[in-house]
């Protein structure tokens, strides 16, 4: 009876160190997500503030395609740190992506606008959402990979949508502080310095889940693997695919562009188009 009981202790440590780690990774995920599209939500303020134009369309135009250049980061991203988490392991590789985010938000959150700083404001707001991108390239990646490796036989494919469901929440947390910031913020203000406080939120909360991934062991899959390629082996690996590298970036677009119309353009799509108040707008996003 004893050695069945132990096997039942183990099995039981086994399960909640398990969880432990989910928990981890995905406050983790979740925070970087929302750090990475919290931007488009407030579109509209950040135009004014830092695209100064004549044209309010103009002004717009140039917010939203700073906020686009992230995207165009992700895939140089991918490359170059889902090398670095191959070779070094997937642990160091979660906590450099949320560092690299934490730079890029807090860049965007405390830059003085355009009347203070002229053309550098804006300068430096892209670069931090190039920052961001290039973070988000691989995070997504992975925390699927890392949560795929942890999961227990038959279950990957629950242990890895804990990743996707994350970003929900990331979804809906932004969307409630939106609706609740509107509330009890004036239109001016807002417009003024409101918008800097949900990503001042998100610096504020990097420290704590920054200790929380730094407390993730390696997972035994990685720790197991005698070959770890080295990032050229990879680039040239990719280069002699590149054909399906292509067609997996093709159909990881299509859902990309599906999903962050639905979330993050919304609320300026209900404001500028369908003069919408922004309340409402942010609640339509939940």
């Amino acid at each position: 009876m004893r050695p069945a009981l132990f096997s039942e202790e183990t099995m039981s440590n086994e399960r909640s160190k398990k969880i432990k780690s989910v928990i981890r990774v995905a406050s983790g995920n979740f925070l970087e997500m929302y750090d990475f599209m919290v931007y488009g939500y407030y579109a509209k303020a950040i135009a004014a503030a830092f695209f100064p134009s004549k044209s309010e369309f103009a002004s717009l135009m140039a917010a939203l395609a700073t906020f686009g250049a992230g995207f165009l980061m992700r895939p140089l991203g991918a490359l170059v740190l889902g090398a670095y988490i191959d070779h070094h392991g997937r642990r160091k590789g979660l906590i450099l992506t949320l560092a690299l985010m934490a730079a890029g938000t807090l860049s965007i959150a405390i830059v003085p606008g355009y009347a203070v700083f002229g053309v550098v404001a804006p300068l430096l707001v892209l670069l931090g959402r190039l920052l961001q991108g290039f973070s988000a390239g691989v995070e997504l990646g992975g925390v699927s990979v890392y949560l795929s490796e942890i999961a227990t036989p038959g279950r990957k494919g629950f242990y890895t949508s804990w990743q996707s469901g994350s970003q929900q929440v990331a979804v809906v947390f932004a969307a409630t502080l939106g609706a609740l910031l509107n509330t009890y913020v004036s239109g001016p203000n807002m417009t003024a310095w409101g918008w800097r406080i949900p990503l001042l939120i998100g610096c504020v909360i990097i420290p704590f889940v920054f200790i929380i991934r730094r407390s993730l062991t390696e997972t035994d899959e990685f720790l197991k693997r005698k070959h770890h390629p080295k990032p050229m082996q990879i680039f040239r690996s990719t280069l002699a695919n590149w054909r399906i590298v292509l067609t997996a970036t093709m159909l990881v677009t299509m859902t990309t562009v599906t999903f962050y119309t639905i979330t993050a353009y919304t609320p300026t799509f209900g404001q500028q188009v369908l003069r919408m108040t922004p309340n409402d707008s942010y609640i339509v996003t939940l």
